[in-house]
């Protein structure tokens, strides 16, 4: 790989809480890539420091919907057009078009980073006009794609079978936390006597898990839901905390910088990863938040996804809802937890110890790495 070598990355969201992508950037820079990271800014969207690699964010008329896929689309296609680079990453199917198109204009390598079975988000199910647009142009260009990479090994199985051509993958695990201080729950105004459960994530949207969290309150005592981040749902949720009277049971906190985040992640009981099942994309998911509750050492409740019951299971390191979600039975699972909890605790935090240095990022990255010393 050529030290002078540039690469374009490109994905929709405004690259303040996408860690992988953020991650795949620092590798490269490390492989000696000059890197440029596009994606888009938001009028509140924090500003961006401290990164060793170059940053485009663009300013857009349209926010959602289709005109914001097709604004962002064009301003993309002629960037990247104009702009000097030897591989393009197309981060998602939201931007695979004017990659793929700029690829063959200027003859470069075209490298793709697909972080979730894109056309089964419940967005896409639920308006099958709009999935099956998504799942035309996906069908067109991946069977064309010759580096391909994804989060898990259910996703990869899916799109090797389908399209019949090789898809790695590069799970999104977390970075070894290691801060030099943690802050306690006094520094972080967090209670000191409520049992902490932690929902925290930029995409707290449908079919995540969220409102029957926040309904799930109801039935648990001496406990505060802690949630951190962005997401489709979240004005929807404060609606429903008001409604239910629910203020001193759930806080929420916003977006905020990764390190920052998991000062408060580290001082949780309890990590949430309850995505609905029903949803064959949620099925199939990985979470980020996943890894970082074992980053920061905290036991987790999942629902029988399939690639996270594995990783539960497999080191032990927290709890699986095997009933339907509902907040009913939430509540009932949470509260069975808290009253085992001490007992558990001990063990729990022994074999959370042993994941933490199995399921990171430095060792992942080493899947990264032979991926781009072999590009097609």
């Amino acid at each position: 790989m050529g030290k002078q070598q540039r690469i374009i990355i490109s994905v929709t969201n405004d690259l303040i809480t996408d860690n992988r992508v953020h991650k795949v950037c620092l590798f490269l820079v490390e492989e000696g890539f000059h890197v440029t990271l596009v994606g888009r800014r938001l009028k509140n969207s924090l500003e961006i420091q401290g990164r060793n690699y170059s940053i485009k964010r663009f300013r857009l008329f349209f926010t959602q919907g289709p005109l914001f896929y097709l604004e962002f689309a064009i301003r993309l296609f002629f960037y990247m057009l104009v702009h000097r680079s030897s591989i393009l990453i197309s981060n998602d199917l939201d931007t695979l078009l004017p990659n793929f198109i700029v690829s063959k204009i200027k003859s470069v390598t075209l490298v793709y980073d697909t972080h979730e079975y894109f056309t089964e988000v419940p967005e896409l199910v639920e308006n099958p006009r709009k999935q099956k647009i998504w799942e035309t142009l996906e069908s067109w260009i991946f069977p064309k794609l010759k580096n391909v990479y994804t989060v898990n090994n259910s996703i990869a199985q899916i799109y090797q079978a389908k399209y019949k051509v090789p898809v790695h993958v590069v799970r999104n695990v977390a970075p070894i936390f290691s801060p030099e201080e943690i802050k306690n729950r006094t520094q972080l105004g967090l209670p000191l006597d409520k049992f902490i459960i932690i929902l925290q994530g930029s995409g707290i949207n449908k079919k995540r898990g969220a409102e029957e969290a926040v309904e799930a309150m109801k039935s648990i005592e001496n406990a505060l839901l802690l949630i951190i981040g962005g997401g489709d749902v979240l004005a929807e949720l404060k609606d429903q905390v008001e409604a239910h009277s629910l203020t001193h049971k759930v806080l929420f906190l916003p977006k905020m910088p990764y390190a920052e985040m998991m000062q408060y992640t580290s001082n949780a009981d309890l990590g949430l990863a309850i995505d609905h099942t029903d949803v064959l994309n949620h099925k199939l998911a990985l979470p980020n938040k996943f890894f970082d509750y074992i980053q920061a050492q905290v036991p987790i409740l999942a629902t029988d996804i399939t690639e996270v019951r594995a990783l539960i299971e497999h080191h032990k390191i927290g709890y699986i809802m095997d009933k339907r979600l509902t907040s009913q039975n939430l509540g009932e699972k949470i509260n069975t937890i808290m009253n085992c909890y001490s007992a558990d605790l001990p063990q729990l935090k022994q074999n959370l110890a042993k994941a933490k240095q199995q399921e990171n990022w430095e060792v992942e990255v080493k899947s990264l790495k032979e991926i781009y010393s072999n590009l097609n």
